[in-house]
């Protein structure tokens, strides 16, 4: 593969970007932030700081939804922006490009992913893309070529995407629209039911990272800060572990009973082979504590956790860009038709 090639994984919360030339990925928010409409104010992890603080004339928003772009024109800029952000320079020549996408989608959708590069200003000599599975099989280092069947959760902010793979195609493949945002949500709501303390999506972010348990195994509390309905003035709770656990419970199960239903639709030799290689869990929401032991008590199955599971994805890119005997992988999605 020429030295000239990029890999991208597109995700709801986090843009990530690998150069093949310096060996580096950038991994940040996929946010961007205009001023007065259509000036770029800020974009990435700076822009994401701003996020529910900014004034009228700012505007925070995030280009993908639920695992595809919802916005191409804040995508193409956020995409120059990154590029320019690797390259430490301006626009270079023609590159090859490879972008991971989502296998539950249409093909339009896919398509989407595609155009995004073509008609950017990046000089793209080359563009293919890899389904997001099979990339975050080979970021796990599956070999993703053997007969052995792999079940893949990749559990994100918007989606959760379970897999199962084999010969280096997928087999079964749901995308449900659960995920760390979801999760998010309910701690806002359940909150406000309980403490008439309304807070920020941020806010609930970091509660999430600090107590969420998917077992509740452990017993802790968080400051909150945020607005009292009643009274409307700045007010502070201590939230526990155990009013998250309410909060976050119903959308974990949804996820254990989508992993079942694909279960049930694997061919037998599969499921016999995924016994013995277990559940491969990825995603940066795989982080919550203990959702790996959940999964277990509910499949019987065991867990591989990746040490870095929000980049398993863009890491399996840039092996299948430095490996020449994994191209195959790469394909080039069908034009556009109209009837």
């Amino acid at each position: 593969m020429a030295q000239h090639s990029y890999g991208i994984d597109l995700g709801t919360s986090n843009f990530k970007i690998f150069g093949l030339t310096n060996k580096k990925i950038i991994n940040e928010k996929n946010v961007i932030a205009k001023k007065n409409k259509d000036e770029v104010f800020q974009f990435g992890d700076l822009a994401f700081e701003m996020y529910e603080k900014a004034p009228e004339n700012i505007e925070v928003s995030f280009p993908v939804k639920f695992g595809v772009i919802a916005d191409i024109k804040n995508m193409d800029i956020l995409f120059e922006r990154f590029f320019k952000k690797l390259n430490g320079k301006g626009i270079t020549g023609s590159s090859n490009f490879c972008i991971a996408v989502p296998t539950d989608i249409t093909e339009v959708e896919k398509r989407a992913f595609y155009d995004m590069i073509a008609e950017s200003r990046v000089k793209a000599k080359h563009i293919s893309v890899v389904e997001k599975p099979i990339a975050d099989a080979v970021g796990v280092g599956i070999d993703v070529e053997s007969p052995r069947g792999n079940l893949i959760v990749n559990i994100g902010a918007d989606t959760t995407e379970i897999s199962v793979i084999s010969l280096g195609g997928i087999v079964l493949s749901k995308l449900i629209k659960t995920g760390g945002s979801k999760l998010d949500d309910t701690i806002c709501s359940i909150v406000r039911k309980k403490y008439n303390l309304v807070i920020g999506r941020r806010t609930a972010e970091q509660i999430k990272i600090n107590l969420a348990d998917a077992i509740n195994a452990s017993s802790s509390s968080y400051v909150a800060f945020g607005r009292n309905i009643v009274t409307g003035l700045p007010a502070s709770k201590e939230i526990s572990s155990e009013l998250v656990f309410e909060a976050i419970q119903e959308c974990l199960h949804s996820i254990i009973d989508s992993i079942k239903v694909i279960l049930e639709r694997t061919p037998p030799e599969l499921a016999a082979d995924i016994i013995n290689t277990g559940v491969y869990l990825t995603g940066g929401s795989s982080l919550i504590q203990n959702i790996g032991q959940l999964i277990t008590n509910e499949t019987g199955l065991k867990i591989n956790l990746d040490d870095e599971p929000e980049e398993t994805v863009i890491r399996g890119i840039a092996e299948i860009l430095s490996n020449n005997k994994l191209s195959e992988l790469m394909y080039v999605p069908r034009e556009k038709q109209y009837n």
